[in-house]
Parts: C-alpha cells; sequence; structure tokens
C-alpha cells in the first residue's frame, strides 16, 4: 500500500460526511499519494463542492485534482476515470442494498468490485481504525501461483494498514467440512481436514511471520466465518480477495467479497490478483 502513488475517492455529493474522503486521506498522508475526487453525475453541476473540497485539501498539503464524469452508468464511470488517471486504489462509501433489490439487480458496488483492476476500499463505518484490527481473509487451502500471489498481497496490505493505523494484523482461513461423497478420503473425516489445513496454515504463517495468536483457523463457509471472525475481533478493516474457487481444498468460493459485502461491520478492502487485473484492464482501456 506504501507504493500506491494515486488514490481515486468517490464523493456522494447528497451525503454531507464523506467517509470516504476521511479515509482517503488518512491513507494519503501515510502515503503521500494523490487524491483526485470524482463526482458520478450527468444531470447536476458540483463545480462548487469539489472546489470547496479541492481548497481544503491543499490547505491541509494534500495534492488533490478534481473531476466530474459520466459514463452510462456509475461503476463504469468510475472505471474509466481510474484508468485514466492511473490510480491504484479506489475508495468509496458503501450504501446496502434492500434484499428485495439484490434479488433483482446486481448492485452496483458488486459491479465494480467484478471489472474494476484496481483495489478498491468499500468505506461502512466512521469507526476510526487508530488501534484496531486489520482482519486478512485467506484460502490457505489453494496453493496455485495465483493464490500465493494473492495472498502475499492481502498480508502485505494487512501489515501495512496495521503499521499505519498502529493496529494489529490478524490471519483467517477457512476449511471445508468433511463430505462423506469426497473422492479423496482426506476430505472425509474432520481430523484429516483439519490437520492438513493445519499443517498448511504452518507454512503459511513461517512464510508471512504470523504467530498462533494472530492466526485464525475455522471449519465452514468462508461467507459466514469471515463476518463472524470481524464482529469478534471487532475488525476496523477486512481485507480479502476475489479468486474463485479452484478445487476441493478451496474455502474462498466464488466471489465472497459480494456476498460478505453487507454481512461485514468494517470497511472492506478487496484485492485482485494480478492475472485478473490483466483481464481486467483490456476492455477498460477499450472504454
Amino acid at each position: 500500500m506504501n507504493d500506491i502513488g494515486r488514490i481515486l475517492v468517490i464523493i456522494e455529493p447528497e451525503h454531507s460526511e464523506s467517509l470516504a474522503l476521511k479515509r482517503a486521506k488518512l491513507v494519503a498522508k501515510a502515503t503521500g499519494a494523490h487524491l483526485h475526487l470524482l463526482v458520478c453525475d450527468k444531470k447536476h453541476e458540483h463545480s462548487a463542492l469539489l472546489s470547496l473540497l479541492k481548497e481544503q485539501l491543499l490547505a491541509d498539503g494534500y495534492s488533490v485534482s478534481t473531476e466530474q464524469a459520466w459514463n452510462n452508468n456509475r461503476h463504469e464511470t468510475i472505471i474509466a476515470v481510474q484508468q485514466a488517471e492511473g490510480c491504484a486504489l479506489v475508495i468509496k462509501q458503501h450504501y446496502p442494498d434492500s434484499p428485495l433489490k439484490r434479488a433483482l439487480l446486481t448492485p452496483d458496488d458488486w459491479k465494480l468490485l467484478r471489472l474494476c483492476p484496481a483495489a478498491v476500499l468499500l468505506v461502512k463505518t466512521a469507526t476510526p481504525w487508530t488501534d484496531g484490527v486489520i482482519l486478512a481473509a485467506v484460502d490457505v487451502g489453494n496453493e496455485d501461483n495465483e493464490h500465493n500471489a494473492l495472498h502475499a498481497a492481502i498480508v502485505d496490505h494487512g501489515f501495512d494498514i496495521a503499521s499505519l493505523a498502529k493496529g494489529q494484523l490478524h490471519v483467517i482461513s477457512a476449511h471445508p467440512s468433511p463430505m462423506l461423497s469426497a473422492a479423496d478420503p482426506v476430505f472425509q473425516l474432520k481430523e484429516t481436514i483439519e490437520a492438513r489445513y493445519r499443517e498448511q496454515c504452518k507454512a503459511f504463517q513461517a512464510k508471512f511471520d504470523i504467530d498462533d495468536s494472530h492466526m485464525h483457523i475455522e471449519e465452514g463457509p468462508a461467507d459466514v466465518l469471515i463476518p463472524h471472525a470481524a464482529h469478534k475481533l471487532r475488525a476496523a478493516v477486512t481485507i480479502i480477495g476475489t479468486v474463485a474457487r479452484t478445487g476441493i481444498s478451496g474455502a474462498l468460493i466464488g466471489n465472497t467479497a459480494e456476498v460478505v459485502l453487507d454481512a461485514l461491520e468494517s470497511d472492506v478492502l478487496v484485492l485482485n490478483p494480478q492475472s485478473i487485473i490483466d483481464h481486467l484492464e483490456k476492455p477498460a482501456n477499450k472504454r
């Protein structure tokens, strides 16, 4: 996170207090990143608001620029500006949709998480990060190159945020419940599954220097366990990746980030592996 050069901050004019801007200032102060403020609106003019925010931020010593834009819809607008400005991080306040609306329409923030090549921080609460717990959710059961690279990014960001906020990094990894139908006998017994995962976790802990008191290994679906752990630990930020499940050992089923988004009580930082970033940047660059 320390190498973030530019941050895209989504400003919502209808909300007087911008939690996204508050988080962006915290990150920019620690990293020296440039802030690019964006209002997504094609109907109303917001130049006065953006000028005021820019003036205040410049007076406080931040590097800042502003823009109002619209490109078909909100998430496409955000991604187009993120690509044009070369922002490595997008910060946006999350407003949960009703269950009925989610059932009928794909939430806009889900589309952003699926299609944005950059890391996305969705701010959900005004709770200070200072002295808080940073929870990193990983899938230790998957050891392919893509997951290994994503794990490294998740843990590195976790340590960076913990250092920034003077907090503690905790890591959670979920493992599946026993399945009698599994072809591999290892996955038919709880004891053998847990033993295998704990062995894999020990290697993971040694690699990233995480002690037992900060490593949480749980049985069950990740979309249930991650919010539960975040609540129990009173996490200020939860960091999660978007790699889909591959193989019986996978714990992150599909886009777990989407499923847990409204269940989590913390802010949520979502990261993509490099292969997904490369894939997403191609259509983004064509817009």
